[in-house]
């Protein structure tokens, strides 16, 4: 064999030495022929097709030549294959790409008719005629596509050929392609047409303006019957599907394309324009999601809100599983508008943020108490939203019942600076004004995020939990990977360290504990919604004015987030986080498998004695209790409300040395509140008990049992006027330990007069700087200083 090949060689080469110009001009020819076809057949701009991640398709976006063309698939069904090749090109598997039978009998046939009845072209050529649809049509134009043919036979297989034929086929109008003309004439799929729809679409190439309903429909039937029938003669369908196939009727009016996620189309329209794209997204729970947002749209409307959106996140591979970017509303509420990215006020959705913040930095454990006390802070007076006072809460319950109060004092205690670096370690674009820009205001909707980061956030937070709880007290470096949408893409998580990247297992732990344990307003009809038996981490938020209602949940699996609002801004008073947002979340919830709830991190907890009534590490004259903290929760303060006092006999006055023998006294532990933190909570506790008063013949009993509630310390004080433009008088207000205390009152030397039981003065003065001081019965005094504005 080696011999022939190397006689072959020296054969070829002598007839080259001999006939050097020819064998050039051969080399030309064989070049010219190989570069011949262009690299890309096809340079047309393509529909921007998505599919689910079942392959089903969700949308599509029409073509920049307004022609609606599908991106070719990577196959041709097998019943499209069979009818185009019997109709078309019965010797398309044979042919080297023309087929000089069929031509010769073409011109015979064109010649006796005395024109063109027959083109004879191959399948082959006919995909070199589409390639080239702007030249004109003549002999030489025919020995062009001719060889082009052959060329296209040595790059591409049969199957691919015939894939890049159903692909930009005619269909009539404005449909190019198989799959386009597939779903606007039968809406289905090319796979799930039957023999009959399938054989019309191979008939219609040929000729594509019997399409339009209502039209040529004899003739359109007849050559799809036609068709039909020499599948029977070859054996390719049974006499049954045959006569059943002649039954079906014909397409009439064409059907719409299913747009099933159009806002994520829209998304991804933006950076891959012209593909097609297989998404994350599970078809039937998209199907689902979208009923859902139907039916709340129809009932929110009712009350002037029109728009919503809903994306739920499996949390294992950041996968988007369903986008419902906006509601189906109408052009005039803005229904193209994509809600998800869009930047909206984040009411109270960043609390558990700065809780888990606080935990991990071993700043409070979950039930350390917070004071719930009307302040103000620089101007700055925070309220809760049913403008009451607890005096005191539980830092996990005040999360739960999404207290403002003790939100604003959380944040700052933690230091705003801090907390927005924290923010920008999640990577919550939106927030990117400078701290100062939104202070203390940052905890209560001064700053405005997008669903998808949000949901991106907790989707990241539950990762981090379920990875350390299931790989050996690990973490992952690139844990808050960004969201996917992309079937054939697989997020990177990083590489396992077992330093946390951002907050610790622990306190994510805890945090969604609390989370979990949110209780049901009085008299909320809302919650008519809610299934306890629903495990989940969850949080609402409402922003000021009520223009935007959130809710965010987190399982063990999945994260769902919803949006409530208006579009263009505009807030109603029925919109709130729990009665808008919160409804939609259970109903997304209860379409996903129920989850076991997450896994204690023990490797990132510790059992501590904590203090029952307090929260703090339990001191040594505290009723304690056994709790898991953080790791860094033994760096926070030990309790200090636990105070050994000494009383008389009779329990009802406190005494020392000066009035009572120490053998006498009965030493107790009391827990005692600063004065106005215990002048709210004893209200909501009544089981709170103030200190007894001294007993009247002790002495040195002075000592500070009284505070200001407004103002401040170096508050400012602004004056308002009513509507005849009269200055209006202020309120100061104070509380002290005992309830039947009297205070006197006085602005700088000016005696204003004494209060009993409440606490409150009204107050007229002129603008300026004052020194307000107060007294009660024991000679114990409080001063403050303010200053009185202009209106």
């Amino acid at each position: 064999m080696q011999s022939f090949f190397k006689t072959l060689q020296e054969r070829i080469t002598n007839y080259i030495k001999r006939n050097k110009i020819k064998s050039a001009i051969a080399v030309v020819l064989l070049v010219a022929y190989y570069f011949c076809l262009p690299l890309t057949l096809f340079s047309d701009p393509y529909a921007t097709v998505i599919e689910s991640a079942e392959g089903e398709l969700l949308g599509a976006r029409i073509a920049k030549d307004g022609q609606w063309r599908f991106p070719a698939q990577d196959s041709v069904p097998y019943k499209f294959r069979q009818c185009i090749v019997y109709f078309e090109d019965q010797h398309f598997y044979s042919h080297p790409g023309f087929n000089p039978v069929a031509i010769v009998k073409a011109m015979k046939q064109n010649h006796d008719a005395g024109r063109v009845v027959r083109g004879g072209s191959t399948l082959t050529q006919q995909v070199i005629r589409l390639s080239r649809e702007h030249k004109k049509r003549s002999y030489f134009e025919k020995l062009v596509e001719m060889v082009l043919a052959t060329r296209l036979e040595f790059r591409h297989s049969k199957n691919n050929i015939l894939g890049l034929y159903a692909a930009h086929a005619p269909y009539g109008g404005n449909v190019v392609g198989l799959e386009m003309a597939s779903w606007r004439y039968f809406g289905v799929q090319p796979q799930q047409l039957s023999w009959a729809e399938t054989a019309t679409l191979a008939v219609l190439p040929n000729a594509p303006s019997l399409i339009y309903p209502g039209k040529n429909q004899i003739k359109l039937r007849d050559k799809r019957n036609r068709l039909l029938k020499k599948l029977f003669d070859e054996k390719v369908i049974d006499r049954t599907t045959y006569e059943l196939s002649l039954q079906e009727t014909l397409p009439q009016k064409p059907f719409n394309l299913p747009q099933v996620a159009p806002h994520l189309l829209q998304n991804i329209s933006k950076t891959k324009e012209g593909q097609r794209i297989k998404t994350t997204v599970k078809n039937a729970l998209q199907m689902r999601v979208n009923q859902i947002a139907a039916r709340y749209y129809q009932e929110y409307k009712q009350t002037e809100v029109h728009n919503l959106a809903i994306m739920v996140v499996d949390v294992q591979t950041h996968n988007i599983v369903a986008y419902v970017g906006n509601s189906p509303t109408d052009a005039a509420h803005q229904k193209d508008v994509d809600i998800i990215p869009a930047p909206r006020s984040t009411g109270s959705i960043l609390k558990p943020f700065l809780f888990a913040s606080m935990l991990d930095a071993g700043e409070i454990l979950p039930n350390t108490l917070v004071a719930d006390v009307p302040t103000q802070i620089a101007g700055y007076s925070p309220k809760n939203y049913e403008l009451t006072y607890d005096g005191a809460v539980p830092a996990q319950r005040a999360l739960s019942r999404s207290l403002n109060i003790p939100a604003v004092l959380m944040l700052k205690d933690f230091g705003v600076y801090r907390f927005y670096e924290q923010l920008q370690h999640f990577k919550l674009r939106d927030i990117k004004q400078h701290p100062n820009h939104y202070g203390l205001s940052l905890i209560l909707g001064g700053a405005e995020s997008n669903l998808w980061d949000l949901c991106r956030t907790y989707a990241s937070l539950t990762s981090t939990l379920n990875y350390f709880t299931s790989h050996e007290a690990k973490y992952r470096t690139n844990e808050f990977a960004e969201l996917n949408w992309n079937h054939d893409v697989t997020r990177d998580f990083g590489k396992e360290v077992y330093n946390k990247p951002q907050l610790g297992a622990g306190s994510i732990w805890l945090t969604y504990n609390a989370m979990k344990e949110v209780n049901r307003p009085e008299g909320d009809e809302a919650w008519r919604f809610y299934d306890s038996s629903l495990e989940i981490a969850w949080k609402t938020g409402t922003s000021f004015g009520s223009r935007d209602a959130w809710s965010i949940g987190t399982s063990s699996r999945y994260v769902v987030g919803v949006w409530v609002g208006n579009a263009s801004g505009e807030g109603r008073p029925s919109l709130t986080g729990v009665g808008s947002a919160a409804p939609v979340l259970f109903d997304v919830f209860n379409l996903l498998p129920r989850q076991k709830w997450f896994a204690t991190p023990y490797n990132d907890l510790e059992e501590a004695d904590i203090c029952k009534l307090s929260g703090h590490i339990a001191g040594e004259h505290c009723p304690g209790e056994k709790q898991w903290i953080p790791l860094n929760g033994s760096k926070t303060q030990t309790c200090p409300y636990h105070k050994v006092v000494h009383l008389d006999a009779s329990g009802m006055h406190r005494v020392n040395s000066s009035c009572e023998s120490v053998d006498n006294m009965v030493t107790k532990t009391w827990f005692v509140l600063p004065p106005v933190m215990e002048w709210y909570y004893k209200g909501g506790h009544m089981d709170y008990l103030p200190l007894p008063p001294f007993r009247a013949d002790c002495e040195g009993t002075a000592g500070a049992y009284m505070d200001f509630i407004y103002p401040k310390e170096d508050g400012k004080i602004y004056l308002t006027k009513d509507f005849n433009g009269k200055v209006q008088p202020f309120i100061l207000k104070a509380a002290h330990t005992s309830a039947n205390a009297r205070l006197f009152w006085y602005l700088g030397d000016k005696y204003l007069g004494e209060t009993q039981t409440f606490h409150e003065m009204q107050v007229t003065a002129q603008t300026g700087k004052y020194i307000i001081t107060i007294t009660d019965e024991a000679g114990n005094e409080i001063r403050r200083r303010v200053e009185i504005l202009a209106p």
